[in-house]
């Protein structure tokens, strides 16, 4: 599981990505990529990394569920995702 402070870190640039989106896109459909740098670091969609809604664990991420394989495999046994059933054949 992941440190609390790591979470908060990517709800911030999650925060920061939504803030200066339509701006980013402005200055790069007009080429003015001096005012683009001036920008947060952190505003930049490229810094997000997809993290498990539960844990924040990175590694084995199911973008579907949002959730990362130990969490899936966890609330898919206890029937808490619907339409998912474990395989048997």
């Amino acid at each position: 599981m992941a440190r609390e402070s790591i979470k908060a870190r990517q709800r911030k640039r999650e925060a920061m990505v939504a803030k200066f989106a339509e701006k980013r896109a402005q200055l790069k459909a007009e080429g003015n990529y001096d005012e683009l740098q001036k920008l947060p670091r952190n505003a930049s969609p490229v810094r997000l990394r997809n993290r498990c809604k539960i844990t924040g664990k990175p590694r084995g991420y199911i973008r579907v569920f949002g959730l990362c394989r130990n969490q899936f495999r966890q609330l898919a046994s206890d029937g808490k995702i619907p339409g998912v059933t474990k395989s048997s054949w």
